[in-house]
């Protein structure tokens, strides 16, 4: 399976289906350079960041500008959603509360 994002076909990785249903968007947080989004266990809401930096490599780019952060998140959401949900069920929360953070490293097959 394969995702093509501006003329470039990225593989999509084939493994467990995501257990976590979507949440909402949060915005850029400069200060920490993530995205804040959300993801939902049933009715609990799973809080989730992904770095700014993560979303470049993803999309083979030097660096998107701040305002363009929630536009290229709303590009990459299903990659980044089933890592969310990989790391979910591996339990690999972080943080308080805990929550789930995904960085370039987890992307990584």
């Amino acid at each position: 399976m394969s995702e093509e994002v501006d003329g470039i076909t990225a593989p999509i990785p084939e493994e467990s289906p995501m257990t976590l249903a979507r949440g909402n968007v949060r915005g850029y947080e400069f200060d920490r350079m993530v995205l804040l989004f959300s993801m939902m266990d049933g009715a609990r809401e799973v809080p989730c960041a992904v770095s700014a930096s993560a979303m470049d490599d993803l999309e083979q780019v030097k660096r998107t500008a701040p305002e363009r952060r929630e536009e290229q998140f709303l590009r990459l959401r299903d990659r980044i959603e089933h890592c969310a949900s990989r790391k979910f069920l591996a339990q690999e929360f972080e943080g308080a509360p805990p929550g789930i953070i995904l960085r370039s490293i987890d992307f990584r097959n």
